[in-house]
């Protein structure tokens, strides 16, 4: 275990070596340059590269970078800097020897000129001013050493005055708070993005069953991807009320990994544990739980058995059958129909190779959840979902996400309150598990029952604040209970997270629909159809250039499908909302009639999306909401 600032810490610290007042040597080291040059000696983008660094890196040398600066200072700054530490100083008192040496060199010679007394009296009180902060440095640390009835320990030493690891806990208030921020492949190959991601996702999850630990979700967590500015674990606290990160690396080679993991206090950026894995790849899985195990010592959560247990479990005791799943979800994340196909096959890969890997299964599952309607009927896709996702709960009957699986296929194909309670049972079992809340909200909001579900929405937004799905999603929820300048405000909110996300731009298209200004309503769909350009945003886009009058845009929309439905499948749906805005109800019900045949998703909104309203006294709509249990 190391305690340290990234930037300051010895290499044997970084490593997770025994340390000892070597260690402060090599972080006085990392001052004086700093002092001379004005820049760090190790600093980086981020704490994993400055760590990085401190192993591997050599400072550019201050007598070449900053001549004027004494020669002897220049050669005592580069021996604290040494990576070894039989190569530094070997006491403090060695260094004051050398500083006092130093100064002494400064003193003016006789018969100098005037300009070379003046410059070398100034080096001469510069390196007095040194020899001063070196003894006030020692004599502070050997003071608070003994005030605390404290002794240096191997790895409690860094610049910070931090020397031990409960004084380096944070604050008891909301101390019990972490955010995953994303893991930086370092691996030569970009392609093993997937296992830095993969890690960051499990551990997140890990971390989140733990019972009285806060971990805000994985959208929160990876909206900081990629970002490396100074002040960035002061933001991540301030944006998603966490008072501690988690964050580190990946790097493969071969069949070898190393993978670096640190805890950071958000309060003052300090170091509270670090740690290095030099692993085979087939450990990724026992490396995950020990971060994990490491993390919930440090925060001082206290675990029962069950929790305890739960933090152990692997999902599965093959290796190659996680890295196909790893790759599955990587792919996944990337929500185009383009990755679909490396989705089915990475998942089908792994239960080839591990078939009670009930995790895989679900996320066959999942996928089929996003086929409808766009690659397969929903009469399909629901089916398949269904039988994917009971074949995990008969793996695992205590995975909440089988139950959750289970809970959307059901609600799909209009079992409402099979789907209810299977999301519910998933919820008991995870609490944490902000997608079932998002889920919950949008089934309970098909029923009608807004209350709810605006109240579940928010719950799965204060588990995943920076979520752009949940955010957009209660905008939705808004806009169904008529709730409309709210539902706006919500989705431009969505859209100051993103303004390039394609379904707050469609949310307010809506809005904009159901209020009358067609104009805005065609603006807002045109701009999501340019960022995503999925069937269903035509079908809100000629909805609206039919409601604007502008029959020949919409219709020339309608030869589009039937030449496009030629390759592919083309929901029903998308003509419902045609004949709709062209008044045309008796075409619009043939359709939904259609799309109740195919179990087609536009039969989910019957009751409650203002579209339908023109319908709703029709004897056929009224026969249809009752074949899908939405007639009370």
């Amino acid at each position: 275990m190391v305690l340290g600032t990234p930037a300051y810490m010895s290499p044997e610290q970084v490593r997770g070596e025994p340390a000892d007042h070597r260690a402060d040597i090599f972080a006085f080291g990392c001052v004086l340059y700093e002092m001379f040059s004005g820049t760090r000696a190790f600093r980086r983008k981020t704490p994993v590269e400055s760590m990085n660094a401190v192993l591997n890196d050599t400072p550019p040398e201050l007598s070449t970078t900053h001549p004027n600066i004494p020669l002897a200072l220049a050669r005592i700054v580069e021996r604290c800097l040494e990576k070894q530490p039989d190569n530094r100083f070997q006491s403090a008192k060695d260094l004051a020897f050398a500083i006092e040496a130093a100064r002494d060199k400064g003193h003016p010679a006789s018969g100098g000129s005037q300009r070379e007394t003046s410059m070398n009296s100034r080096q001469g009180r510069l390196v007095f001013g040194i020899a001063v902060l070196v003894l006030l440095a020692v004599g502070v640390g050997w003071w608070f050493r003994h005030q605390s009835g404290q002794t240096p320990k191997p790895g409690a030493s860094s610049p910070g005055g931090t020397n031990s690891l409960a004084a380096a806990t944070p604050s008891t208030t909301d101390q019990k708070s972490i955010a995953v921020l994303p893991f930086v492949n370092m691996s030569a190959d970009k392609a093993d993005e997937y296992l830095s991601d993969g890690m960051t996702e499990e551990l997140l999850n890990v971390l989140a069953q733990v019972p009285g630990l806060r971990v805000p979700g994985q959208s929160s967590s990876f909206a900081f991807k990629g970002k490396t500015e100074d002040n960035i674990f002061r933001k991540v606290g301030e944006q998603l009320h966490v008072t501690t990160v988690l964050e580190g690396s990946v790097r493969k080679a071969g069949d070898k990994l190393r993978i670096t993991a640190q805890l950071i206090n958000v309060a003052d950026g300090l170091l509270l544990w670090s740690q290095t894995y030099d692993r085979d790849m087939k450990d990724i899985l026992a490396v995950q739980t020990e971060v994990a195990q490491q993390v919930v010592q440090v925060l001082q959560v206290k675990l029962g058995i069950e929790a305890t247990r739960a933090l152990a479990k692997a999902p599965t005791g093959n290796p190659e059958a996680h890295r196909l799943y790893l790759l599955g979800r990587y792919h996944f994340g990337k929500v185009t129909e383009a990755s679909w196909t490396n989705v089915v096959q990475y998942f089908t890969q792994a239960l080839q190779q591990d078939p009670s890997y009930a995790l895989a299964y679900c996320g066959l599952a999942d996928l089929h959840g996003w086929l409808d309607g766009s690659v397969l009927s929903g009469k399909e896709a629901w089916a398949k979902q269904k039988e994917l996702a009971q074949k995990a709960l008969a793996l695992d009957p205590n995975l909440a996400d089988a139950h959750f699986s289970l809970g959307l296929a059901l609600a799909d194909a209009f079992d409402w309150k099979g789907g209810e309670q299977a999301v519910k049972r998933a919820l008991e079992l995870n609490p944490r598990l902000a997608l079932a809340y998002d889920q919950l909200a949008w089934l309970q909001s098909m029923l009608g029952r807004f209350d709810e579900a605006i109240r579940n929405s928010q719950k799965a937004i204060e588990l995943d604040p920076l979520s752009l799905m949940f955010n957009s999603n209660l905008g939705r929820l808004l806009r169904a209970a008529c709730r409309y300048d709210e539902a706006m405000a919500q989705s431009r909110k969505t859209l100051e997270l993103d303004p390039n996300f394609s379904s707050a731009h469609f949310q307010l298209g809506w809005c904009f629909a159901f209020t009358g200004d067609t104009t805005g309503a065609i603006a807002a769909f045109q701009k999501a159809k340019a960022l995503d350009p999925r069937p269903y945003f035509d079908a809100a886009l000629a909805y609206a250039y039919a409601r604007a009058g502008d029959r020949a845009k919409a219709e020339q929309m309608l030869r589009d499908w039937d030449d496009l439905a030629k390759q592919r499948y083309i929901s029903p749906g998308l003509r419902v909302l045609l004949h709709l805005g062209l008044g045309e109800k008796d075409q619009a019900l043939d359709w939904l009639e259609k799309c109740y045949e195919e179990q087609d998703a536009y039969c989910w909104s019957l009751k409650v999306f203002q579209i339908f309203a023109p319908l709703r006294t029709e004897p056929r709509f009224q026969a249809l909401l009752k074949k899908v249990g939405l007639d009370k």
